[in-house]
């Protein structure tokens, strides 16, 4: 049995139609993985990836922030920021994780952190999604 699932943010919707299966990770209880009839559910999102399982395979999302809203059968993932794997520049996310991890450009350590985990995000977005 499948669901409908909406992946969006403020730019786009990144991904529209039925899923059997979506995880993602919360910043109340971790990871969390939502299948067809599942009870209605709120939760706040961090940095980290959505996974969206298909009768077809797998679309992998980088998510930074936002909320996850389980209903009637339907998953809503409202992001900040995200991007699908297939759209991640990966050299980028290496130059942000490199300037991160030697904490440049002026940033503090909460900068620096937060940026690391962006990059890393991004990073694991792009190669899970190219398997």
């Amino acid at each position: 049995m499948a669901m409908h699932v909406e992946l969006v943010s403020p730019e786009r919707i990144l991904y529209s139609g039925d899923a059997e299966m979506v995880v993602c990770r919360t910043i109340e209880g971790g990871e969390i993985a939502f299948l067809a009839g599942h009870a209605p559910f709120l939760g706040a999102l961090g940095d980290g990836l959505v996974r969206i399982k298909t009768s077809s395979g797998e679309e992998v999302a980088a998510v930074h922030g936002g909320f996850v809203e389980v209903r009637d059968n339907r998953v809503i993932v409202l992001s900040d920021v995200a991007e699908l794997a297939g759209q991640v520049d990966v050299e980028r996310a290496r130059r942000a994780k490199e300037a991160a991890e030697r904490r440049e450009s002026g940033m503090d350590d909460a900068e620096a952190e937060a940026a690391l985990r962006r990059a890393n995000t991004r990073l694991a977005a792009a190669e899970r999604g190219s398997r």
